[in-house]
């Protein structure tokens, strides 16, 4: 087989892969609510398999790195999910989704311009969540409106992932770690929530999935962090599955607890 076409299947596979993993979320995050939906949205459906063929074709030390870069970018995506709850309570579909992905480039074409450590990554973090998440507090609790699923939407959201995969594929041996590490973690599960649900249920409803994805989208900047140590210490499989690890145990946690505190907000019944 020529090396062009045994790329270009490889990369096709690798799409559709990809594209499994976010459609089988998305249906998932519509029909549970916006709080497991918020916490379904953070985990790594689509970063992930990014940086699973990443590693099928660079060493440990390209992820590692790649690691650091996505570090602080995680930061932007929980500005970009701010930007767009605010924006939606009032303004139109376009502008609000608009001025979200804005802010999310802008702030991204920022962070690619620096050489991140591991302890200034966590920093920004810490501070991005610090600013975010009681900003986010009260736009958390909206009734969540019937949702009705469209022909196209399954293709659309096929398409968006399938690209992302195709471009850090495809780009990262001449753009290098730091450039693949910043566009891997570019929200594709957010982008396609707010176009697909807020033309049909509205801002307010959409705002709030982002909104409850605040504390999972902390976890998985956790996870992006144990990621690049691991990697460093153990290689690449392990580090993946340790990252992976991170993110499902901590976005169960953040269930388990939220679990735990509904019953002590329900009104006694009259005796």
């Amino acid at each position: 087989m020529p090396p062009e076409l045994h790329f270009i299947i490889l990369l096709v596979l690798r799409m559709a892969i990809a594209a499994a993993f976010v459609v089988s979320a998305s249906f998932i995050a519509e029909r549970t609510g916006p709080v497991i939906g918020g916490l379904v949205a953070t985990l790594p459906i689509s970063a992930g398999p990014s940086y699973v063929f990443l590693a099928l074709d660079h060493d440990a030390a390209f992820i590692a790195q790649g690691a650091l870069s996505s570090l602080p970018v995680n930061a932007a995506t929980i500005f970009m999910g701010l930007t767009y709850v605010v924006q939606a309570q009032r303004r139109s579909f376009p502008a609000s989704v608009g001025s979200a992905v804005a802010v999310w480039i802008v702030l991204a074409s920022i962070i690619r311009l620096f050489d991140w450590t591991l302890t200034a990554g966590l920093a920004v973090n810490l501070v991005a969540f610090g600013i975010c998440i009681p900003l986010l507090a009260k736009y958390r609790h909206v009734k969540m409106p019937l949702v009705t699923r469209r022909w196209y939407d399954i293709p659309f959201r096929a398409s968006l992932v399938a690209t992302l995969v195709a471009i850090v594929v495809s780009t990262s041996g001449w753009v290098g770690p730091r450039v693949s590490g910043v566009i891997a973690l570019y929200p594709i599960v957010f982008t396609s929530m707010m176009v697909i649900l807020h033309p049909r249920i509205g801002g307010p409803p959409t705002a709030a999935v982002l909104a409850n994805s605040a504390w999972g989208l902390l976890g998985f900047g956790l996870a992006i962090a144990v990621l690049h140590a691991a990697v460093t210490q153990f290689g690449s499989a392990i580090g993946l599955s340790c990252a992976l690890a991170t993110c499902i145990g901590w976005n169960l946690t953040l269930w388990w607890m939220g679990r735990r505190k509904r019953p002590m907000h329900q009104p006694r019944r009259a005796s």
